[in-house]
């Protein structure tokens, strides 16, 4: 992390896309990334991928953080990081996975541009180390 990112806080976006109604962790790690010092947005419940794609280029995250259970994440993810590269936002923001996505799945969305995918009972200070080592530098 550069000089001027240590002195900016990172801004994070915690998305719920789709039809998702549980948001239990998203509230969770909203709080974890808040008491690590960042700047936390959070999307609410049931929003399409171009509701997040809007708020994470509006907002100017470094981080977006999408959390999903649904099962719907091989269509929504796709099209969040398309809208984010139709924006020029996606090379400045670290796209981050979490819920439940099945180990057969995590290659195809880490090749899409997800830098990493978190499940279930993942250590708060695990994803909070990730974002701190992988935040890409703003220019």
């Amino acid at each position: 992390m550069s000089a001027e990112q240590q002195e900016r806080a990172v801004r994070c976006l915690v998305a719920k896309v789709g039809l998702d109604g549980h948001d239990r962790g998203a509230h969770v790690i909203a709080r974890a990334f808040r008491d690590a010092g960042f700047e936390v947005v959070y999307s609410g419940l049931h929003r399409a991928p171009e509701d997040i794609v809007q708020a994470a280029v509006q907002e100017d995250v470094d981080v977006l953080g999408i959390s999903i259970l649904s099962g719907a994440h091989n269509t929504l993810i796709p099209k969040v990081i398309e809208g984010l590269k139709e924006y020029d936002a996606f090379d400045d923001t670290l796209v981050l996975v979490g819920g439940i996505v099945p180990d057969e799945d995590e290659a195809d969305l880490k090749e899409l541009g997800v830098a990493e995918v978190f499940g279930p009972g993942t250590p708060m200070e695990e994803t909070i180390e990730f974002i701190r080592n992988n935040v890409p530098e703003r220019a």
